[in-house]
């Protein structure tokens, strides 16, 4: 049996720059925890398929759509998107500490293929 220890999410932080850029921490019932440092915009996408879970542990997260609203998603706080649903996550130029957990098969950026898409998830 693979061992069973508790994982320190600050710990797992420090170990990357790169922003928008997802890390693989886990799974959990065919779905990955991940973890991101966001700063400033990211593209607009949407997720045919998933609903998207953030859950903020650092910073606070802009998310705008398309009918020009924009949710503030403050530290200690998530949002859920709903499947299809045009977005951009963006932030007021601070960095964000931002936990996801999705199905294995979520793409990065949805169906569009951008500069920031990371196609390949590493493990930290």
């Amino acid at each position: 049996m693979k061992e069973i220890e508790p994982i320190n999410l600050m710990n797992k932080f420090s170990l990357f720059e790169e922003e928008w850029t997802p890390k693989i921490i886990g799974e959990l019932n065919n779905h990955y925890l991940k973890i991101c440092k966001l700063k400033n915009n990211f593209v607009w996408h949407s997720h045919e398929k998933e609903d998207e879970l953030f859950i903020v542990l650092k910073g606070t997260l802009l998310i705008d759509f398309r009918d020009s609203r924009t949710v503030k998603v403050e530290k200690g706080e998530v949002l859920i998107i709903p499947k299809g649903v045009e977005h951009r996550p963006r932030t007021n130029g601070e960095i964000v500490f931002n936990l996801l957990i999705e199905p294995k098969t979520t793409l990065h950026t949805g169906n569009i293929n951008h500069q920031l898409t990371v196609k390949k998830l590493d493990w930290i």
